[in-house]
């Protein structure tokens, strides 16, 4: 990956680390902003929601235009949209005027992505399932030391905009750096353009298919999205509820979740750089979570518990809707942008509805709602299986050869 769009890259994760502190940066500070919107949590919650609904609004239309007009711009945009949000809400008298900035920073994310993916995968193009799932850690990173800052600013009794206020220093000083930088060409790669020509060229070749092995891949954005964000959102609760542990080790689960993630971005990212094809991951990470979640669901226990987190996290939260969108790419190149915006627009729909299926099945048993991770898990699987079978016949080469 070293070339002269390293730089460039840099920049582009470090945006990543300030969306990871942004993506929770509301609810922790609920207690502040409860005081200041004058409302409670169901009303912070309330405004937290606009972040999934900005998202979806723009995901497709932004990676639509990145296409057109290209990566650079929409970058800057997301940017400047989130340093709006940051200070708007520091800014905002209630809840209404808070809701609107959240909207704006769900579309800042959107607009992120349509320039930050393609870019990277241009840039990358012989491990750009690396360069993608490096993202997860540089969120991962974010997430991890904002609760650090605000926990520095409330010893030391300093206002806690503070935390606000430096994801927009980040940014300004991350754009000067950015500016300056070179971007890649949009169009389709060299190697891509030839490994395309062979493939037309080829009559045991097929090309693809984008209602066989393009569809299963929107619907893997789904399932896979759907995979970890339950686990991260009702682990703690099975953990107290079903197999019976403390409300302090229970939500210890989510650190070992965080551990397994972040371990995976790295182990993956070596491994696809030069080993392992990032469809293969596609197949074999979801039927780990798969075979995980079983067990989680059949034994609970704090022990099984505590490994299945770790395990889950390994291996559905460290980068397979990365993987997944790095193998569209590959079957169709020609539209990154546009891609990348029917991916996570799956993806954001499994946050949308995912919350509402478990509300009810909740209702019923907290251990229906694990078993209900694993029938969308599998589905998952089963999605990968085809995709596998159809990227063999389409590239004509075998799933774990080397990349160039």
């Amino acid at each position: 990956m070293k070339n002269k769009y390293m730089p460039t890259a840099l920049a582009l994760y470090i945006n990543y680390f300030v969306h990871g502190m942004g993506a929770i940066i509301l609810a922790q500070n609920m207690g502040f902003l409860s005081e200041q919107l004058n409302t409670d949590s169901a009303g912070i919650s309330y405004v937290i929601s606009a972040l999934g609904i900005g998202r979806l609004l723009v995901l497709f239309i932004s990676g639509v235009l990145s296409d057109k007009l290209g990566r650079k711009p929409f970058v800057f945009i997301g940017m400047a949209m989130y340093a709006v949000f940051f200070i708007g809400i520091l800014l905002s008298p209630n809840v209404t005027v808070a809701f609107i900035f959240a909207l704006l920073a769900g579309m800042a994310n959107s607009v992120l992505d349509s320039g930050t993916y393609p870019a990277l995968m241009e840039a990358f193009p012989k491990a750009a399932g690396t360069a993608n799932v490096i993202i997860k850690a540089f969120i991962s990173g974010g997430q991890f030391a904002l609760p650090m800052i605000i926990s520095v600013l409330i010893s030391s009794n300093l206002y806690y905009g503070y935390s606000f206020l430096i994801c927009v220093a980040i940014f300004i000083v991350n754009g000067l750096f950015l500016i300056r930088l070179p971007f890649p060409d949009q169009e389709q790669p060299q190697e891509q353009q030839a490994a395309a020509s062979v493939v037309d060229e080829n009559n045991s070749a097929r090309k693809p298919s984008f209602w066989i092995e393009g569809l299963c891949l929107i619907l893997i954005g789904y399932t896979a999205t759907a995979t970890f964000y339950l686990i991260s959102v009702w682990l703690p609760t099975y953990g107290e509820q079903v197999a019976g542990m403390s409300n302090t080790s229970s939500l210890q689960l989510i650190s070992y979740y965080s551990i397994g993630s972040l371990i995976s971005v790295f182990v993956t990212s070596f491994l696809v750089k030069s080993l392992v094809k990032p469809v293969t991951f596609v197949f074999i990470y979801p039927l780990i979570s798969f075979i995980a979640l079983m067990v989680l669901w059949a034994y609970p226990s704090a022990a099984v518990c505590v490994i299945a987190g770790f395990v889950i996290g390994f291996s559905a939260a460290g980068g397979v809707l990365q993987l997944a969108l790095t193998t569209m790419s590959e079957l169709f190149p020609t539209s990154k942008g546009k891609i990348t915006g029917i991916v996570y627009t799956a993806s954001s729909l499994a946050t949308f509805s995912i919350p509402v299926i478990t509300g009810i099945l909740s209702k019923t048993s907290i251990s229906s709602i694990i078993l209900f991770d694993a029938v969308v898990t599998l589905i998952g699987v089963v999605l990968a299986i085809v995709v596998n079978i159809r990227y063999r016949k389409v590239m004509n080469a075998p799933l774990k050869a080397v990349q160039g």
